[in-house]
């Protein structure tokens, strides 16, 4: 019985040493120290064993178990640390090697040119105000000089909510709910989102964004418009640019003009950005039509005041040399990136 306890601790020993995986240690655990292993065989065999000799045979059995069962343990611990250095080479981290730059999310053009324009007017002593979305008829034609059926409203295609309400189709309709306060002198802008039923193309979308800008005070001029504005084009796209303002005609401003700059790209030269002209188109302004000014309490005798909207998106497609303004809705991340 010594020897055949012998035979089976030799045996496991050699196959625990010849084991290159752990898959192995757990199969020769199974085979020799399982329910049906070699060593658990022996002891069921205890039965033959005469009685005097049992005690020895039982302390063999025990002795060849543990041995085993720390060899198995030594083995383990030597595929488990393999597997722990293998595991930190192949994970090393080179503390000294630059780390990645995350990718952080910017201002869109939009924003950017916005946030320029109402730092130059709020710099000129302006205030920045907002007015709703969703107007009344009255707000965005009426009481800028446009009574119903009148041919200025075809000109702006409108999507109405009904006969009364409407998306806004201009900014200038928040000029009036700051008259109607009746706390003057006025200087404001009132950037904001417009709404026009046209076509999506290049130069035209159904949903962009305005600045209206307003002064009301006594002896206000038309020198003071140009003043101003002369000033906000020379900020906005530097200190050699040249303004010219022709004549034109709005329903709610009399006189009534619009304001081209030197081209900023040739220096007025002609160019293919200016389309060989010289000059670019930003912005329509003029007085304060004095009807205006009555429907909204204000004498037009005591005071008088200016007033101009300018296109956003028409002031970044200029500034960024951008040929399309679909371009700035379409979250193309490779266009975005650029700013």
């Amino acid at each position: 019985m010594k020897a055949k306890l012998q035979k089976i601790m030799d045996d496991a020993l050699a196959r625990i040493n010849a084991s290159e995986q752990m898959e192995t240690l757990n199969e020769i655990k199974v085979s020799f120290l399982g329910k049906k292993g070699e060593l658990t065989s022996v002891l069921k065999s205890m039965k033959d064993v005469a009685p005097e000799d049992r005690p020895m045979v039982g302390q063999l059995v025990n002795d060849a178990r543990n041995v085993i069962e720390s060899k198995l343990e030594e083995k383990r611990a030597k595929f488990e640390k393999a597997a722990l250095e293998l595991k930190l080479q192949n994970e090393t981290i080179d503390v000294t090697l630059p780390a990645k730059k995350p990718m952080v999310g910017h201002r869109h053009p939009n924003t950017k040119v916005l946030e320029e324009v109402k730092k130059i007017f709020v710099g000129m002593g302006y205030e920045v105000v907002e007015g709703p979305e969703v107007e009344y008829d009255y707000y965005n034609f009426e009481a800028l000089n446009i009574p119903a059926n009148h041919p200025a409203k075809d000109e702006q295609d409108t999507f109405y909510i009904n006969s009364n309400i409407l998306l806004r189709t201009q900014t200038s309709g928040v000029q009036v709910h700051e008259m109607e306060k009746g706390k003057l002198p006025i200087r404001m802008i009132a950037p904001g989102r417009v709404f026009r039923s046209d076509e999506v193309d290049a130069t035209h979308s159904p949903s962009f964004h305005q600045i209206e800008g307003l002064v009301i005070d006594k002896n206000v001029t038309f020198a003071d418009l140009k003043g101003t504005l002369e000033q906000f084009a020379m900020e906005l796209f530097g200190p050699e640019t040249k303004v010219k303002f022709r004549p034109h005609h709005f329903q709610f401003t009399e006189p009534s003009a619009e304001v081209d700059v030197s081209c900023f790209k040739c220096g007025g030269k002609g160019c293919r950005f200016c389309k060989g002209e010289g000059w670019i188109e930003i912005l329509g302004c003029g007085m304060v039509h004095p009807n205006v000014l009555k429907m909204s309490g204000i004498d037009p005798e005591e005071y008088s005041g200016f007033a101009f909207g300018v296109g956003l998106e028409r002031i970044a497609l200029l500034k960024y040399e951008i040929d399309d303004m679909r371009l700035l809705y379409e979250n193309d991340y490779r266009f975005l990136k650029q700013f």
